[in-house]
C-alpha cells in the first residue's frame, strides 16, 4: 500500500461504528492510532494491514469500501493562519473541537461561522440540550437554529448551498448525529461540513471523543494562559487535508518545518522558565527566539472580538501565511521582537 493517494473512508467508519473507541479497544487497536489514521497523521499507505483489516471488520465492509483511492479532499480556507497552516478544514467532513471551558472554542466557532457565512455558506446550529447561555455568542452568525434532528434535516435538504453545521457532543453519544449523516448520504447530500463541540470540557480526557474525524482542533492550556489566541495546539491539531496526496507540497514542507521549530521551542521554553534564557547555547537561543516569533505571529485579531479588543479583525490567505511563516523560519525577521508580531495580519 505504497500509494499515497489512499485514505480512510472516515464518513463510512463514523456511520458504521459510532462507538469506535470501545470497539477499537475490544479488538486490540489503540484509539490514538485510529484517530491518527482518520485525520491523516498516519497515512493509510504506512499503516499495518492488520489494523485496516480490523477496522473493516468493525465496519462490516470490505477493504475496498474502507479505503478510498485517488479522491482529493477539498480544503475550506478560513483565512485564520493557525488553522489553515496546521489543521485545515476538510470540506464536507467533520471537525471536532477539543477544549476545556475558557479556552475560546466558542469564540473560534463564532469566527469561523462569521467568515464562512460571508463566503456564501449557509450556517446552522442545533441547540445543545438545556440551551446553555454561553452558546448565545454564536447565534449572531447563524442562519438557522434548530431544536431537533428532524428539523435539522429539513433545513439542510432545502438549503440549496454548502452548509456549515454545529452540534453538541451529546448528539454523538446518542448516535443521532451519525443517523443524520447516514440519512444525508442516502439522498446524496454531501455538502455539509459538521462541527462538533463539547461545552463540558470532558472531551479533553477522552480518546476519540467524537469518533472518527477528518479534522481535530485541540486547544492548548498554555496558549490560553498566555492570551495567545486562537489557542489551537499546532502540534496536536490534525487534518486529513494534510495527507500527502491532498496538500500542496510547499504547504506540507512549510507546515512540517514550522511544527519542528515549535516542538523544539516548547522544549526550550521549559528550560528557560527554570534556568533563564542566558543559559541556552547560542544556537539554541536562535531557535528559541524564532519559535517565539512564530508563536506570536500565529495569533490573530478576530472580527467577532472587535468590540472587546478594539482591534480590527484580520484575514490572511493561506498563500500569505505560508510566505510569512517561511520568512520567520529562514530568519528574515530575526531583527524583530516577538511582541511586534503578536496580533498582526500579514507581515
Amino acid at each position: 500500500m505504497e500509494n499515497e493517494e489512499l485514505r480512510l473512508n472516515v464518513s463510512l467508519l463514523r456511520r458504521r461504528v459510532p462507538n469506535l473507541t470501545s470497539a477499537a479497544k475490544a479488538v486490540g487497536l489503540r484509539p490514538a492510532t485510529v484517530s491518527n489514521l482518520c485525520t491523516g497523521k498516519i497515512s493509510v499507505g504506512k499503516s499495518e494491514v492488520r489494523t485496516l483489516v480490523a477496522l473493516a471488520d468493525l465496519a462490516k465492509c470490505s477493504l475496498d469500501e474502507l479505503i478510498i483511492r485517488g479522491e482529493k479532499i477539498e480544503m475550506i480556507e478560513t483565512k485564520i493562519k493557525a488553522l489553515d497552516l496546521f489543521a485545515p478544514l476538510a470540506k464536507g467532513g467533520t471537525v471536532g473541537l477539543v477544549a476545556r471551558p475558557g479556552m475560546g472554542q466558542l469564540v473560534l466557532l463564532s469566527e469561523v461561522f462569521c467568515r464562512l457565512k460571508g463566503e456564501g455558506f449557509f450556517t446552522m446550529l442545533l441547540m445543545p440540550e438545556g440551551n446553555p447561555p454561553e452558546i448565545e455568542e454564536v447565534l449572531p452568525y447563524v442562519d438557522a437554529v434548530t431544536n431537533s434532528m428532524e428539523e435539522t434535516y429539513g433545513q439542510m435538504a432545502g438549503a440549496g448551498k454548502d452548509i456549515i453545521f454545529a452540534a453538541d457532543k451529546s448528539h454523538v453519544a446518542k448516535g443521532t448525529i451519525y443517523e443524520l449523516q447516514e440519512r444525508l448520504s442516502s439522498v446524496g447530500i454531501d455538502n455539509v461540513t459538521t462541527f462538533l463541540l463539547d461545552l463540558s470540557g470532558q472531551a479533553m480526557d477522552e480518546d476519540l471523543p467524537y469518533g472518527p474525524l477528518e479534522t481535530a482542533w485541540q486547544f492548548d492550556a498554555d496558549l490560553t494562559a498566555r492570551h495567545l489566541f486562537p489557542a489551537v495546539n499546532p502540534l496536536q491539531s490534525t487534518s486529513s487535508v494534510l495527507e500527502g496526496a491532498h496538500i500542496d507540497q510547499n504547504h506540507f514542507f512549510i507546515q512540517q518545518r514550522a511544527q519542528k521549530l515549535l516542538r523544539r521551542y516548547r522544549e526550550l521554553r521549559s528550560l528557560v522558565l527554570v534556568s533563564g534564557f542566558e543559559k541556552l547555547p547560542a544556537s539554541e537561543q536562535q531557535i528559541y527566539k524564532r519559535g517565539e516569533r512564530l508563536e506570536a505571529y500565529l495569533t490573530q485579531p478576530f472580527y467577532v472580538a472587535e468590540e472587546f479588543t478594539g482591534q480590527k479583525g484580520e484575514s490572511v490567505s493561506l498563500a500569505e501565511t505560508l510566505k510569512d511563516v517561511q520568512a520567520i523560519l529562514d530568519g528574515s525577521y530575526d531583527v524583530k521582537e516577538a511582541v511586534e508580531l503578536k496580533y498582526v495580519g500579514t507581515l
